[in-house]
């Protein structure tokens, strides 16, 4: 890691700060909404029975709308 701040130093900060912001918000992005897919995917053995998390939203699957909306 400090090789790696020297090599930043050397450089006179040349790289742009809107670029390292892309790649902040892009890594945030990319965790939120794989979690999302991970809550709402199903459970891996021994995870059935876990409960959901408030903050998830619950996404029914094209299987679920059909099976509610014929009946």
């Amino acid at each position: 890691m400090p090789m790696l701040f020297n090599l930043i130093a050397a450089t006179g900060n040349s790289f742009p700060t809107y670029f390292i912001a892309v790649y902040v918000v892009g890594f945030i992005a990319a965790v939120s909404i794989g979690s999302f897919a991970w809550y709402n995917s199903k459970r891996p053995a021994g995870w059935e029975d876990a409960a959901r998390p408030d903050f998830v939203p619950e996404i029914k699957s094209e299987e679920e709308t059909e099976s509610t909306s014929k009946s």
